[in-house]
């Protein structure tokens, strides 16, 4: 059974329908990526699923409880470390564990062995005893994520767990989130804005669009699906028509001067359709990334802002309060 299941999942305010009957099946231990431009509906759907916002209709179960009808189990079940950071900064890196650990009522005589794990996990025992404060940012989201794991939750809901970071702290939370994934046997839902991060890190990727799904597999069948290699050449008035006819060539567009063209192995092909083209300025071959699938699915860039669903799980149930849900 899966560990995440959601049948037609839905979300209205008013006349606005934020989530339009999402099915999804999350595998246990999987590492799953929910990808999608600011007013998708990726964020509402990550607040129903955590209880903190309610369901319209559907349904959506986690570790076999009802998200619906049996919240307080679900939340027993599940981690969060939201985008926004949540630490006590005039606590002490084991002190934001120990009062973690109360809440949650973990007993006196497990709690401190479970909470040295957790710090020797994201190596920061040496530091455990100083003032939150005093911590860089990197060392601050590895307790949040120490935080979420302790309690040794069926899920972890990361959001954007990597923002704001520079590019070797991003690396060095991958490798923690892999690898506290991998020991605590946990599954981890994200969402992040980082494309080329969602190609390394997750086993599968749901894109979300306009409140519905419109693409789950693992990455690299997604990069697969475009058609082939991606070829750039900016060249005067290309034969556009003849270039679609050649057996090796999916998708061809000409605008602005570029002329794009998906095609099978374009090493071999290449030079041939060049030869098709006069003027020619300049050539780009790259293998289709994650974003190119993205783009093409959605027809915009995952960092293009939308009105609705922006911003933080925080913000959202700011959100969803006022509305008076």
């Amino acid at each position: 059974m899966a560990i995440i299941e959601t049948k037609s999942l839905t979300k209205t305010y008013g006349k606005i329908q934020a989530v339009r009957g999402i099915d999804l099946n999350i595998e246990k231990g999987e590492i799953f990526g929910l990808l999608g431009p600011n007013g998708a509906g990726k964020t509402t759907t990550i607040g129903m699923l955590c209880t903190i916002i309610n369901v319209t209709s559907g349904s959506a179960f986690i570790a076999g409880c009802n998200v619906i009808k049996e919240p307080d189990r679900v939340r027993r079940k599940v981690g969060i470390v939201f985008q926004d950071p949540t630490l006590d900064t005039v606590l002490t890196g084991r002190e934001n564990l120990e009062l973690h650990a109360r809440l949650y009522g973990i007993s006196a005589a497990y709690r401190q062995n479970r909470i040295d794990e957790m710090l020797e996990l994201v190596d920061l025992k040496d530091r455990s005893n100083d003032i939150t404060r005093t911590y860089s940012g990197g060392m601050r989201r590895r307790l949040e994520l120490a935080r979420g794991l302790l309690h040794k939750p069926a899920v972890l809901f990361l959001d954007e767990p990597t923002l704001g970071l520079d590019p070797q702290t991003r690396a060095r939370t991958w490798e923690y989130i892999k690898k506290m994934a991998k020991m605590e046997q946990t599954t981890v839902v994200l969402t992040t804005h980082y494309m080329e991060e969602a190609e390394q890190v997750c086993d599968r990727v749901g894109i979300i669009d306009h409140g519905r799904i419109i693409a789950i597999d693992a990455p690299d069948n997604l990069k697969e699906s475009m058609g082939g290699d991606l070829v750039v050449i900016r060249a005067k008035d290309p034969p556009v028509e003849r270039i679609k006819a050649l057996h090796y060539v999916s998708t061809v567009n000409f605008s602005d001067g570029a002329l794009e063209v998906t095609m099978k192995e374009a090493h071999l092909h290449l030079a041939e359709l060049l030869l098709m083209l006069r003027d020619v300025e300049c050539v780009e071959v790259r293998v289709p990334t994650l974003s190119d699938v993205f783009i093409k699915l959605t027809g915009r860039d995952i960092r293009e802002d939308g009105s609705e669903d922006s911003g933080s799980w925080v913000d959202s149930v700011a959100r969803y309060r006022q509305k008076g849900n």
